[in-house]
């Protein structure tokens, strides 16, 4: 099958994924299934995968190159394994970026991705920049009819990331309060979506690309800003003193910095995007009574729901398209911002 296959990292993103002849994926285990992909993802972590940020953490022995990315999956199965009865071939469906183990704690809490045995396919694992790939019974959900997989493969973790910090935000969130999303590219679109699902809340979208900006304001978006040097005091003006909540999904470039300064006391700064590192006075945690929280992809069921309010037309994707052998050309143009919502890879 064809492949797009990462062989070294590098910080300055200067490398290209190779595409490849690589053999298909073979089941060994029960429960494994094989998915056709109808498409996949392009995520920042993708990039950030490239640069080696997470080189100590999923390949610490240098032993996982060559190997495929993608980890925002969907498509069609191809072949089940011994004891699958929930999916037959042939059924559409969208994958959960974790093969979980099901019988440790995490999995019986039922979030998937503190599963304790997991496989994260396109991490730790061959992903879905390819033809075919390998996951398990556990990871997958049928599509709606009406739902084709090159529509909602980013939802299987831009989607689900976004719309578990948007759950967390909307619990504190009461109609007409405010909530700063700082970054509407491929989550922040999703998140805005899902906040004016969930709540009442006022929502203020910062972003530099003017893409971006219209996007927002034509999801709904109450107020629209370029994230200039002067954006905190905006959002201090416009919330007579600061939001209630700020997600920031792009957490580097100094974005993770102004985050915290936007809020009023009581407030929640939910952090998704990653890369730099943020640094608070004490002094004004304590006094503003201010709280800093991560936030991290979504389980099982938050993807149930998430699907459902897409099957309804309530959250959408807004992506642009590339075939497999244009993958470098589309992570060229992520790095550069030249995409308004999600990258989406079709074999």
């Amino acid at each position: 099958m064809r492949a797009a296959r990462l062989h070294e990292y590098d910080e300055h993103l200067n490398v290209q994924l190779q595409l490849e002849e690589v053999p298909p994926p073979q089941i060994t285990k029960p429960g494994e299934v094989i998915v056709r992909i109808g498409a996949a993802g392009l995520c920042r972590t993708d990039l950030h995968i490239i640069e080696g940020v997470w080189k100590d953490i999923q390949d610490p022995q240098r032993t996982l190159l060559p190997y495929i990315l993608g980890h925002e999956n969907a498509g069609w199965v191809e072949e089940v394994g011994p004891g699958v009865t929930s999916v037959k071939v042939g059924d559409p469906v969208i994958c959960h970026p974790l093969r979980s183990c099901g019988i440790c704690l995490g999995c019986r809490r039922g979030e998937d991705m503190y599963c304790e045995h997991g496989s994260f396919p396109g991490l730790n694992c061959d992903g879905g920049f390819a033809e075919y790939m390998l996951t398990n019974e556990r990871a997958l959900i049928k599509l709606n009819p009406n739902v084709a997989p090159v529509d909602v493969a980013p939802l299987a973790d831009a989607g689900i990331t976004a719309y578990r910090v948007a759950k967390k935000a909307a619990r504190k969130l009461n109609p007409g309060q405010y909530c700063v999303i700082l970054g509407v590219g491929g989550l922040g679109h999703i998140a805005l979506q899902s906040v004016r699902e969930l709540c009442g809340a006022r929502i203020i979208a910062v972003d530099r690309s003017e893409a971006a900006r219209k996007l927002a304001r034509d999801l709904g978006a109450h107020y629209v800003l370029d994230g200039t040097d002067t954006v905190v005091q905006e959002v201090k003006d416009l919330t007579h003193g600061g939001a209630h909540v700020v997600i920031d999904f792009v957490g580097e470039l100094g974005a993770e910095q102004i985050s915290w300064q936007m809020l009023r006391q009581g407030g929640t700064h939910f952090v998704v995007g990653y890369g730099g590192a943020i640094h608070v006075p004490t002094v004004h945690m304590i006094i503003t009574e201010i709280a800093i929280e991560g936030s991290l992809v979504g389980n099982y069921v938050e993807l149930v729901e998430l699907m459902e309010l897409n099957a309804e037309g309530r959250v959408k994707l807004y992506g642009q398209q590339y075939r497999l052998e244009q993958i470098n050309q589309a992570i060229d143009d992520f790095k550069h911002r030249r995409i308004a919502g999600r990258a989406v890879i079709v074999p």
